[in-house]
């Protein structure tokens, strides 16, 4: 078993894909994607573009500490994207947020936490995101081999009725004893105990700073209330960004959001403040530019934006299409990756390193350029 997994992630490695194999894949969003110029927010106007020296541009005149900078540079120095200013994470919670039956089912070799560590290994992922339980597992053997990323908080859906309400599952000293790079945690913003989870959030992000590890923030909305007229507003673009505005403030080192798929929430919802340039001039309906919006809020380039890579459609083509299509639109907005799970993990386990490996690609093409 052991050797037909390396022989598969190897077989899957080999050959990068070309600027016209991505754009056959993008299929009719090809011209939108590829050749979109951005006017309403131009890449000269951000602050700080991905690079190789990224980690040195953005945080050495920042508080964050030598140590803390040599675990973002370890993060942004490790596999197939290293010292690129891009990061590809392979990120395997699930168990917990979604159910080990829900999550683990379709591919029940990822029960074993080796298997997890060893997808984002094989795959050249810079990091692995996971539990507690699972990186603990394996800590001994894996951790100077790969940035770990522990999860410290997150959701439960065996209570019934289910909450939203993210739980802290450890210490961050915890995950700093296991050899994490960085720890990461969850926000529901918009949710009626969001300030608590703030809070919370917010002291252990600063414990981590203090024990010389990087922090990500998986800035998320969560609120009945942003569904109107039967149209989600979860993912709008002012509202998701304004939760990047937010995490930046408690000094996440990179912000995890999903990808802006309309705009108007606050129009829509009634509630909080806005401006009318929002929509007039600072963004378009190209996704491109709706990604730009969420950069712009990270202050403005300087914390990098990862777009998730969301759910397996259960369609292996239509997993990739989606996939390579979030990492374009990612890329050209001047966002920093993607941490990509269900798409990969659901699969059989070449199939899924072949996908990573089709994501890290577009961040390697140097035809794919900053819209």
């Amino acid at each position: 078993m052991k050797k037909h997994i390396i022989l598969a992630a190897h077989k899957h490695f080999k050959i990068m894909m070309s600027i016209d194999k991505i754009r056959e894949l993008l299929g009719d969003q090809a011209d939108t994607l590829l050749n979109h110029t951005s006017t309403a927010i131009t890449k000269d106007s951000l602050a700080i573009l991905p690079s190789s020296d990224f980690v040195t541009e953005s945080f050495t005149e920042s508080n964050r500490s030598i140590q803390v900078m040599n675990s973002l540079q370890r993060l942004y120095g490790t596999g197939r994207l290293a010292n690129t200013g891009y990061l590809s994470i392979l990120p395997i919670d699930q168990g917990i947020e979604h159910s080990a039956g829900a999550s683990f089912a379709p591919n029940p070799m990822f029960f074993d936490p080796e298997n997890i560590v060893k997808m984002a290994v094989d795959a050249g992922c810079n990091a692995v995101a996971s539990t507690y339980g699972v990186l603990a597992t394996v800590a001994r053997k894996w951790a100077h081999k790969i940035p770990f990323v522990v999860k410290i908080n997150h959701n439960e859906f065996l209570s019934s009725p289910n909450t939203f309400l993210q739980s802290p599952y450890g210490t961050v000293d915890e995950a700093w004893n296991m050899g994490a790079c960085a720890v990461g945690a969850t926000i529901y913003f918009g949710h009626e105990q969001s300030r608590e989870m703030i809070e919370q959030v917010a002291m252990a992000f600063e414990r981590a700073h203090e024990l010389g590890m990087a922090t990500i923030l998986w800035c998320y909305t969560r609120n009945n209330d942003f569904k109107v007229d039967g149209v989600d507003y979860h993912t709008s673009a002012d509202l998701s960004s304004q939760a990047i505005h937010l995490g930046v403030t408690i000094q996440a080192d990179i912000i995890k959001q999903k990808l802006p798929t309309n705009n108007g929430g606050y129009n829509a919802t009634g509630h909080g403040k806005t401006h009318p340039k929002v929509y007039s001039e600072l963004t378009t309906d190209n996704p491109i530019d709706l990604t730009r919006y969420q950069v712009l809020n990270s202050y403005n380039g300087r914390i990098g934006v990862i777009n998730s890579g969301g759910a397996s459609t259960g369609n292996d083509a239509d997993d990739l299409k989606e996939a390579v299509a979030t990492a374009v639109i990612n890329k050209r907005a001047g966002g920093q990756g993607l941490i990509l799970g269900r798409k990969a993990f659901q699969k059989p386990y070449g199939d899924g390193i072949a996908l990573l490996h089709a994501v890290q690609d577009v961040y390697l093409n140097d035809d794919i350029t900053i819209a």
